[in-house]
């Protein structure tokens, strides 16, 4: 009679627990969700209608859509977006992953020293190079062009990449590496032929970190493309006058803006998983 009465309240404390857990997992979904769902509901409320973000769109209407891509002229925007996280992205990846691969291999104290001032750069805030980079930008006359955003995000972003591949390739296997050098292979040849290609995981994290970044950053822009092309960010802050916002064509223009970021990290996102795994551990 014991084991009989047991039983069943085993199976109703699994089942309170289950509950609970559901309970739980539902409450972060919705909590999660609805950021999302203001984004879509207010870039489908037609204009004049109410801006009340919890207020469903009895109306929807995607004439938001069409207005912000040619008010904000998001064609030309979304163009200069691409170029810049495209180059700076290669220029990252290029530069982060050829110096971390001496970085990992060598023991010597000149390379632990190199590694740290690695690291002294991402804890070395933005402000304080500021004012420099705008003055020697002038000086140049990159001010206002896309070579300055390119040469920016490229020294920016460079410290956090090293790290990455720093981290992956300390725990990557040395045996290829040892085989190729029997055949002759040097160590740019090992480089090419074997870390780079193994590395494919941590390239994938850092290419969609590097490219959120600069897709999505609007200080940057503001200060060192002012007076010249604009990039989605600056498109968009069209939108925000000083009493006034056209919220409708703001979040109809950020839907548009996040598409080309959303297939790309949808067709990287294996890679991009991969790379956490094996870049952050140890």
């Amino acid at each position: 009679m014991s084991d009989a009465t047991t039983v069943p309240t085993h199976r109703r404390r699994m089942s309170a627990g289950t509950w609970t857990l559901q309970i739980a997992v539902l409450a972060a979904a919705v909590a999660y969700m609805f950021p999302i769902y203001i984004l879509i509901n207010l870039s489908l409320k037609p204009p004049g209608g109410s801006a009340f973000p919890l207020e469903p769109a009895v109306r929807p209407t995607l004439e938001n859509f069409f207005a912000a891509w040619n008010q904000a002229l998001l064609g030309p925007a979304l163009i200069n977006s691409t170029i810049v996280t495209a180059a700076s992205t290669i220029i990252v990846v290029i530069c982060a992953s050829l110096a971390a691969y001496p970085l990992a291999r060598s023991t010597s104290r000149w390379s632990s020293a190199t590694y740290y001032a690695f690291i002294l750069g991402m804890i070395i805030p933005f402000q304080l190079a500021m004012v420099p980079l705008y003055t020697t930008f002038r000086d140049l006359g990159l001010l206002g062009t896309l070579p300055a955003m390119i040469i920016f995000y490229g020294g920016a972003q460079l410290p956090f990449a090293v790290f990455m591949y720093t981290t992956f390739m300390r725990n990557m296997q040395r045996e290829y590496e040892e085989a190729a050098e029997i055949d002759g292979c040097g160590q740019l040849g090992k480089y090419w032929h074997i870390v780079l290609p193994m590395s494919r995981p941590i390239t994938g994290t850092v290419v969609i970190l590097t490219g959120i970044h600069v897709w999505n950053d609007f200080f940057a822009p503001l200060i060192y493309l002012s007076g010249g092309e604009g990039t989605v960010p600056i498109a968009l802050y069209g939108f925000v006058g000083t009493y006034y916002a056209e919220w409708n064509l703001v979040f109809a223009g950020l839907i548009l803006s996040a598409l080309p970021l959303l297939i790309v990290y949808f067709a990287m996102q294996k890679n991009i998983i991969q790379g956490f795994a094996g870049g952050l551990k140890g």
